[in-house]
């Protein structure tokens, strides 16, 4: 009997796990704001050279990937007097809110001309977002696994967590409808549509994301990483070493097609021809059509992925995260199939809305599952090794998202390139670029529809491979949380109440 209730005892209260949760609100707002818009704002507003985006936005994606070890190294060494992981939201708010409103607000450059200025400004805005928002994310994501020992209630968390942090996602689809109302008809719309966006998510985001600095308790107190004695394999090697850990950041890196879903929908809607009600023909209607389609595929994505995380909860009691993974990953693919066939074949975007909610299921599901994957393979190698190396380990699904970002970005620009789709000249036309955009070739308009359809769906079908070769599930897994829950016994590692 004793043994029942220590297996079903919870360690974080339910205030504690809103709280986490609400902090994850804030943080997806602005992360949203950006990862959804920038490539618009920068493509289709600020008129920027493709090869001049797709290769910053590769550098710098590259470049904070690999970055994000070091970050996950530097609190594994040392814990502070506030904690090992909650100094970190608290110190980056203010800079993140800063620079996210920076991405999106243009000081007075002439977008006209193209001035050496505009492409400096840009450039060293995006990858000092891109690197501040590392310092913050790793940790951040590493709170669950110093928040409670218990591999369920871990799982709770990082639940809780995206799902409501996914919120963010949902707002961000709709914002731009509501400001864009606010702003049509004024000189500038565009610019002024995503500099109020900026502002607002920031301002309301980073707030909410702070106080889990405040308001969450490290219960596992993990001893500093000291330096390696002689014959002990280095940190990277270790990590490498653990082959389900691979797998996952292998799988999840494959996956980089689930972002396309809602950062590809404003370009699909500018130029795939789809349109919903009458055809487009004044430069008003078109505007409208861009942000219905747009918006169509957005909320079909985010209910998707809603309707996903909802659910888990109750899967993780029935069925190993390796299935949940595959069975989505595979449905995803065949449902993107689905969609761009009816979808080319009839030009009713509507009728291929429940075939968008299937394909958007494993943005919830890998968001989530992978996560909690990660954490049992820290779990994994902590009973293997001896060492725990939460914050260098959760930095694995850091890198996985900002190369996924990469990949998606690059997918995205790189179709414009691959069409000979020339934004500038478009947009220079004027009243002409109605006709011009609804009318382009049909090569061209199939590239674009591809961008949330075949793509992301070809990216779940790679994603499932490295899943099969992962064993960390049924038995072996039990036999592995029990022993190693007597190993930090012996050890002497801590666990408040």
């Amino acid at each position: 009997m004793a043994n029942a209730v220590k297996e079903t005892k919870n360690y974080v209260p339910k205030k504690e796990v809103r709280t986490y949760a609400i902090a994850a609100l804030g943080q997806g707002l602005v992360y949203s704001c950006m990862s959804s818009y920038v490539t618009d704002y920068y493509m289709n507003v600020l008129a920027l050279d493709a090869m001049f985006v797709i290769l910053l936005m590769l550098v710098a994606r590259v470049f904070d990937a690999l970055y994000d070890p070091f970050i996950g190294m530097a609190m594994d060494r040392k814990k502070t007097k506030w904690g090992r992981m909650k100094p970190y939201p608290v110190i980056t708010a203010i800079p993140i809110a800063i620079l996210t409103i920076l991405m999106f607000v243009n000081p007075g450059f002439d977008t006209q001309n193209q001035t050496i200025g505009l492409y400096v400004f840009v450039g060293i805005s995006y990858v000092l977002w891109g690197m501040v928002y590392s310092i913050s994310d790793v940790p951040f994501w590493s709170l669950p696994n110093v928040m409670t020992p218990d591999a369920k209630e871990r799982g709770v968390l990082i639940s809780h967590g995206k799902t409501v942090g996914g919120i963010g996602s949902a707002v961000t689809v709709a914002l731009p409808i509501i400001v864009g109302y606010f702003v049509a008809g004024r000189e500038n719309a565009d610019i002024l549509k995503y500099a109020i966006m900026a502002i607002s998510m920031s301002v309301i985001g980073m707030p909410l994301y702070a106080m889990s600095s405040f308001k969450i308790k490290e219960r596992v107190q993990l001893p500093n990483v000291t330096k390696k004695d002689d014959g002990q394999p280095s940190t990277f090697k270790r990590l490498f070493s653990c082959k389900p850990l691979m797998l996952v950041v292998l799988a999840g890196v494959l996956s980089f097609g689930r972002y396309m879903l809602q950062a590809a929908a404003p370009h699909v809607a500018r130029y795939s021809g789809l349109y919903i009600g009458k055809k487009p023909t004044t430069l008003e209607e078109y505007n409208t059509n861009i942000s219905n389609v747009a918006l169509v595929i957005q909320i079909c994505a985010a209910l998707g992925m809603f309707g996903a995380m909802l659910v888990l909860p109750k899967l993780y009691k029935r069925f190993e995260y390796k299935r949940i993974m595959l069975v989505s990953c595979l449905g995803g693919f065949v449902a993107s199939l689905f969609t761009i066939a009816i979808g080319w074949t009839t030009k009713n975007l509507l009728l291929c809305i429940p075939f968008m909610l299937i394909s958007a299921v494993p943005l919830g599901v890998i968001n989530n599952v992978s996560f909690a994957m990660v954490c049992d393979c820290l779990d994994y190698l902590e009973w293997k090794t001896g060492l725990r190396d939460t914050g260098l380990g959760s930095s694995c699904q850091a890198f996985v998202n900002q190369i996924g970002n990469a990949f998606a970005t690059v997918m995205i620009i790189g179709m414009y390139i691959l069409i000979d789709l020339d934004v500038a000249t478009l947009n220079s036309k004027a009243e002409s670029v109605v006709n011009i955009a609804m009318n382009l070739d049909a090569t061209k308009q199939f590239g674009m529809f591809a961008l949330v359809t075949i793509v992301p769906g070809i990216s779940l079908l790679l994603c499932a491979i490295p899943l099969f070769f992962y064993n960390l599930t049924g038995e072996k897994k039990k036999k592995i949380f029990e022993e190693l829950a007597q190993l930090r016994k012996e050890r002497g590692v801590e666990v408040e109440e």
